[in-house]
């Protein structure tokens, strides 16, 4: 969408800012009646009353009723980021509460994704009378009759894809529930840490309801909104409605630095300044996993609880360099399984996969294989468990939903285990399954996927000349954010230029300058892209030539003053 040159000063600044704001939230579906509501997205604007998903007011009078007597309560959480997050909320909340919950993380390798039945029962062996698990548990049909067999109340908390038959629980609060209302299923975005973020919001109110609070405070819910932040952008969510108020408020929490384990992290990753919406995905978040991934899983629950500032600082920095590990395994297995990319025979999703592969990485490299192909990948580790089966993750495209195909893959025989969301899933397959899975995948999938790359186009929000690339339209434009998953940062095509400069920086990124006939001239990047075609276009194809360049611009505050930059996505040439 072209909306016009940019031009003005001075006073015209404030009405660029909110001209742009306003182009930009009708562009994503923002009613022009609604405006003002997403203009600046808050809480009290965007939270729904949590009873209206299903199981709520269960969970929120059974947790209340655990710190009303001091019943031994554990977070079972998962060992990523959003089972981080989450199980980190509701330990901070509940010690605000007067209560010390216990947490169980387990062990990517050992244990795999989901609660066990053993470890469950083995939790209420040793006292506990309530587990809550987070970021897991809505297909755990196993574990948790097992659970209820040993007598232990279990709460699931997760945003997970269900099936149509949910597994015994206590209560099972998930917006992605086939059962749930249209109010509550239209949250059906939120991560784990969103649901239990809804969840302590509940809590608090039944407590409230019965006299808890009288003549004591009550627990400040917005500190923990960094948390949620974190978590909501590391889990790729859609931003928009309540995930993008959750991150934008979020956001001024973090910059507080009142978090001992926050404030650590965002020290570890070297950040000067406040962390904006893409540290959350590309710095923090990835030192978090890192420990789920390479390293001992329960560094993350154990960072953004801990109230020792020299224990923070010791984990993030064991957290940075087991990131620095799983960098250098990540490459190895990326280049194992891009050699196997010419064996696809163009299937409708890339499956991957190889012996020794770590699956601590797989879901990184699914990641960077659905970049590569625009297409929905499975990387698989073969040989991950003792019975030589394979651990799976995928990443999808949009429009293509992977966890119930692989919901659905599961229910007709083909896979051990899997689950997941339209985003992304996990899976657990046999050996002699995975050329059935393959072609089962291309049949469910195959049309999906053709639409889905069929509609593939570069949309563009604005159109402007070199001299019209400047920070005071990049802040202009960023005050829209933050920008994420469903909620894409806006996107502008720069031109005519002619390129001064075309050199690599790197071992993969092209380095560009770029100079228009106004004689305004920008700096430009494209990341990754020495191998591709565009790299290699700009590389070689463009003495002398005309073009546009079409990418999200950014401020590089690295010189003796701030410039716009240029993030490449595309060109074209003119002549």
């Amino acid at each position: 969408m072209d909306v016009g040159a940019v031009g003005g000063g001075g006073g015209g600044m404030a009405t660029l800012e909110h001209d742009l704001v306003t182009q930009l939230l009708l562009a994503r579906g923002v009613p022009h009646d609604d405006l003002e509501r997403h203009r600046n997205p808050s809480l009290r604007a965007f939270l729904p009353d949590p009873s209206e998903f299903r199981d709520m007011d269960a969970a929120a009078e059974r947790l209340a009723q655990a710190v009303l007597t001091q019943e031994q309560v554990t977070i079972y959480g998962d060992y990523d980021v959003d089972g981080a997050t989450s199980a980190a909320l509701l330990i901070r909340l509940l010690r605000d509460l007067g209560h010390a919950a216990r947490y169980y993380i387990p062990d990517r390798l050992l244990e795999g994704y989901g609660p066990s039945g053993e470890a469950l029962v083995r939790l209420a062996e040793e006292g506990s009378s309530l587990i809550v698990t987070v970021d897991c548990g809505a297909m755990a049909f196993e574990a948790l009759d097992m659970a209820h067999a040993a007598g232990v109340d279990v709460v699931v908390v997760d945003h997970h894809k269900c099936a149509a038959e949910l597994p015994r629980a206590m209560a099972l609060v998930n917006p992605n529930r086939l059962d749930e209302s249209d109010l509550a299923a239209g949250f059906g975005h939120l991560a784990a840490v969103g649901v239990a973020f809804l969840l302590g919001v509940a809590t608090v109110r039944v407590l409230r309801q019965r006299g808890f609070f009288e003549g004591k405070r009550e627990p400040d819910l917005f500190a923990l909104l960094d948390l949620v932040a974190l978590g909501t952008v590391a889990d790729v969510a859609q931003l928009h409605g309540l995930n993008r108020a959750f991150v934008a408020q979020g956001l001024k929490v973090m910059a507080k630095r009142e978090g001992i384990g926050m404030a650590a992290l965002i020290d570890a990753s070297r950040l000067s300044r406040a962390p904006s919406c893409s540290d959350l995905g590309f710095a923090l978040g990835p030192r978090i996993n890192a420990g789920g991934r390479v390293g001992e899983s329960t560094l993350g629950v154990r960072l953004l609880t801990t109230e020792d500032p020299d224990e923070a600082r010791d984990i993030a920095a064991q957290l940075s360099g087991l990131n620095e590990e799983r960098r250098a395994i990540e490459a190895a297995v990326q280049e194992e399984a891009e050699a196997q990319l010419a064996t696809q025979h163009n299937r409708a999703v890339v499956t991957l996969a190889g012996a020794g592969w770590h699956p601590g990485v797989i879901g990184i490299v699914a990641g960077r294989i659905k970049e590569k192909t625009g297409k929905p990948a499975l990387v698989i580790a073969l040989d991950a468990d003792e019975h030589g089966n394979g651990k799976g993750s995928g990443r999808s495209i949009s429009g293509v939903d992977l966890g119930a195909a692989i919901i659905a893959a599961r229910e007709a025989g083909l896979l051990i285990a899997g689950g997941g969301h339209a985003m992304a899933a996990g899976l657990t397959v046999a050996p002699g399954q995975l050329d059935a899975l393959a072609d089962w995948l291309d049949a469910r999938l195959g049309a999906d996927v053709a639409a889905a790359m069929a509609g593939q186009s570069l949309p563009l929000d604005l159109a402007l000349a070199p001299g019209g690339l400047t920070p005071s339209l990049v802040e202009a434009m960023d005050s829209a954010g933050p920008y994420g998953m469903g909620w894409p940062g806006p996107r502008v095509a720069v031109g005519p230029v002619r390129l001064v400069k075309a050199d690599l920086v790197g071992t993969d990124h092209v380095r560009l300058i770029a100079r228009g006939e106004d004689g305004g001239s920008f700096k430009a990047i494209a990341f990754r892209a020495a191998s591709t075609d565009l790299g290699q276009a700009l590389l070689h194809g463009s003495q002398g030539r005309r073009l546009w360049l079409a990418g999200r611009a950014k401020i590089d505050d690295w010189a003796s003053r701030p410039q716009a930059e240029l993030h490449l996505d595309d060109a074209a040439w003119i002549d």
